[in-house]
């Protein structure tokens, strides 16, 4: 057992908390005023938009991979335009991965985050209405740091569920080493080749972080709730 985990490479973790990590940043500032938007509007469209937003969710993983492989290939319109104008590809590297993820992660940010605004108190954000504050204001300055359980909520299981991915990034990354061969992806090679010792570290190493990240948030948001007197 030491001999294995002497001789394992542990590039893989690194790529997949990285991917997370670029996944989670970009997920946050773009959700954000996407959440306020549907926790605030009452447009007819609002239903629409959270069956979109919530897709990742219930279609299988392969689906998803296939079609934004079709749709980020150099044949597409999208992967064309990258590649004769930024010499960018936008398949089987890093930066495919994260535009990959952040569409397979998206509910899991949006969601939380939408939960949180809808749940705050309507009075509090009318009185920042109307002693002149912005809505951007309302949303950074009052908003925000009222909903910190559901903000927590929403960055850990972003990270957490980007980390776990396997079947969106094997279809748009393959498994390329140090470049797209992350965690998830390790461990299905190392099944399929039969290393099931080294698999069994890596599904341990991944295991318990995922317990981990859990723990803290329902760590978090039970101290937050005892805090508040619900």
């Amino acid at each position: 057992m030491i001999e294995i985990i002497q001789n394992m490479d542990f590039t893989p973790f690194f790529l997949s908390f990285k991917l997370a990590g670029v996944t989670t940043v970009i997920l946050f500032a773009i959700c954000l005023p996407f959440a306020w938007y549907l926790s605030q509007t009452k447009s007819r469209f609002k239903p629409f938009l959270e069956a979109i937003t919530a897709l990742p969710i219930v279609l299988p993983p392969s689906v998803i991979g296939f079609y934004m492989l079709v749709a980020l290939s150099q044949h597409s319109a999208l992967g064309s335009f990258f590649k004769d104008t930024f010499d960018v590809s936008l398949v089987f590297n890093f930066t495919g991965l994260v535009i990959a993820s952040c569409f397979y992660s998206l509910p899991f940010m949006v969601q939380p985050l939408q939960g949180g605004f809808e749940s705050l108190d309507k009075h509090m954000l009318e009185a920042s209405y109307v002693s002149g504050k912005s809505k951007v204001h309302t949303m950074l300055k009052v908003a925000l740091p009222n909903i910190k359980p559901a903000l927590l909520t929403a960055l850990i299981l972003t990270f957490a569920h980007t980390v776990g991915e396997f079947g969106v990034v094997l279809m748009i990354g393959g498994s390329i080493p140090a470049e797209t061969k992350v965690a998830s992806v390790a461990i299905y090679e190392m099944v399929e080749t039969m290393e099931y010792g080294t698999a069994h570290i890596y599904s341990g190493i991944m295991l318990l972080a995922s317990f981990l990240v859990l723990l803290a948030v329902y760590v978090f948001n039970g101290r937050q709730r005892r805090g508040i007197g619900i």
